[in-house]
């Protein structure tokens, strides 16, 4: 691997779309390298993220990150000429973090007990029914709440690493998607916005044949 390029862990309209985003925004060199659910493919990656999930990013020293949160705030710091973050230590860093950490802890666990609610009871299929119809429910309720903040994007007028982040959890919503752009006209905004931008484009691009 070369002195500056990462490698990035990926699969096809998986986490690993907002990571790319960010390093097609920031400019930066990297390798995608897709991965399927076939047990090969499954230990090659366990070999970087030991939890076998993707995504996961090398880092260009060798060094492997994996937790989307964790992967798009590093690349902000890594490449602050980037201007997908703000200052550490400012106040806008400060709401920067907060909306990180909600769209991890509350949005993408809402959305992974939406698609996964087997996996969350072992109480069978009627327990799961019901922890599915939960997980949409506060699915949309989190989007609601981040919607309020929208202006037009997560902070305000700049663009940051967040909104990548928020494009692809909103893009996951596998509920009544007319119903829920009719009450949070905003979060439909942002997403136009985001696909007009050639990062964005560049890297659904890529997933549509990964």
């Amino acid at each position: 691997m070369a002195g500056n390029t990462y490698k990035l862990y990926g699969r096809a309209n998986a986490g690993s779309l907002a990571p790319q985003i960010v390093l097609e925004e920031i400019g930066a060199p990297y390798e995608m390298i897709w991965v399927s659910k076939a047990p090969a493919d499954v230990a090659v990656l366990r070999q970087v993220n030991p939890t076998g999930k993707i995504p996961a990013l090398v880092l260009p020293d060798g060094t492997p990150v994996f937790e989307s949160a964790a992967i798009l705030i590093h690349l902000t710091q890594a490449h602050p000429a980037a201007n997908l973050a703000p200052p550490a230590g400012s106040t806008a860093h400060a709401r920067f973090l907060q909306w990180m950490v909600f769209l991890s802890s509350n949005v993408y666990e809402s959305c992974l007990r939406t698609y996964y609610s087997e996996r969350y009871s072992t109480s069978g299929p009627a327990a799961a029914t019901e922890i599915k119809q939960q997980a949409a429910a506060d699915y949309a309720h989190y989007l609601e709440l981040i919607h309020g903040a929208l202006s037009p994007y997560v902070l305000g007028e700049n663009l940051s690493a967040a909104d990548p982040y928020l494009y692809m959890l909103a893009g996951w919503y596998p509920g009544d998607v007319a119903a829920l752009q009719a009450r949070l006209p905003k979060l439909v905004q942002h997403g136009e916005l985001l696909r007009r931008r050639a990062a964005t484009r560049k890297a659904e691009q890529a997933h549509s044949k990964g």
